[in-house]
């Protein structure tokens, strides 16, 4: 039966836990509920403090999962919730293998990344999973005329889970535009899982992943990145600043 997730507030934006994430998504598949789903971390939380278009975006999602390391600590040192971070990358990738073992086909859409990444990354998928049905790729850079025909394939093609990769806010706000396309689907923003699948890049070594410091890494592969990554300081001071403020005005009120 369905059940909400457990919703908590980072910096004023939702965030939904819970245990396990691929099987309330099917679950979502099979009752037709079209689901928008975000994967928050300290970088994307900074960009909506700055952008009221993409904090709508985001407090108006059906899921928004703990992504980020800053988010994960948050709730765990601010919060005291015990949270394991979830990155987007393994939640689509359980997502793919679920849906690549069920006897009934679920059309899976790749959307974003440069030309032929998408394409690549799925072929990766098919060649792992031979019974996943893939209705289609498409890149992500492209004319307004190629925008209108993507439009339309959607429509006619009505695919169950769409997975966005155009990069943070760009990802977030087609989905929250386009979404009415294809109602029933899992709408879900990877950012660069393509290039990752694709073997255009590489994901951070397993101990730096746990020991947070996956950032490092996207910056030794990305130096042009540094200036984005002064996100996370400004997200570490922000998170305090805002707790303890918050507990200052409930203690006023009591």
């Amino acid at each position: 039966m369905y059940k909400s997730p457990q919703e908590f507030s980072v910096l004023g934006l939702p965030v939904h836990l819970m245990t396990n994430y691929p099987s309330w998504l099917l679950e979502c598949l099979q009752q037709g509920r079209g689901t928008h789903v975000v994967t928050l971390n300290a970088e994307m939380t900074m960009q909506a403090e700055r952008n009221p278009s993409l904090a709508e975006v985001i407090q108006n999602a059906d899921l928004v999962i703990p992504d980020g390391a800053g988010v994960v600590l948050y709730l765990h040192y601010l919060l005291r919730q015990e949270v394991k971070r979830c990155p987007g990358i393994e939640l689509a990738e359980k997502l793919l293998q679920e849906l690549g073992e069920q006897k009934t086909a679920t059309n899976v859409f790749f959307y974003g990344g440069a030309s032929g990444v998408a394409a690549t990354a799925a072929e990766f998928w098919q060649q792992q999973l031979p019974n996943l049905s893939i209705a289609g790729t498409h890149s992500g850079y492209h004319s307004p005329e190629e925008e209108e025909i993507l439009q339309q394939t959607l429509t006619q093609l009505q695919p169950q889970v769409i997975f966005v990769g155009l990069g943070v806010p760009r990802q977030e706000l087609w989905i929250a535009k386009n979404r009415h396309l294809c109602e029933q689907a899992i709408w879900i923003g990877v950012g660069g899982s393509f290039d990752i699948w694709a073997g255009v890049k590489t994901r951070a070594p397993r101990w730096l992943a746990n020991n947070n410091l996956e950032w490092l890494y996207r910056l030794y592969q990305e130096p042009w990145r540094w200036r984005r990554m002064l996100a996370l300081p400004q997200f570490a001071l922000k998170a305090f600043v805002y707790r303890f403020s918050a507990r200052g005005i409930n203690s006023a009120e009591c």
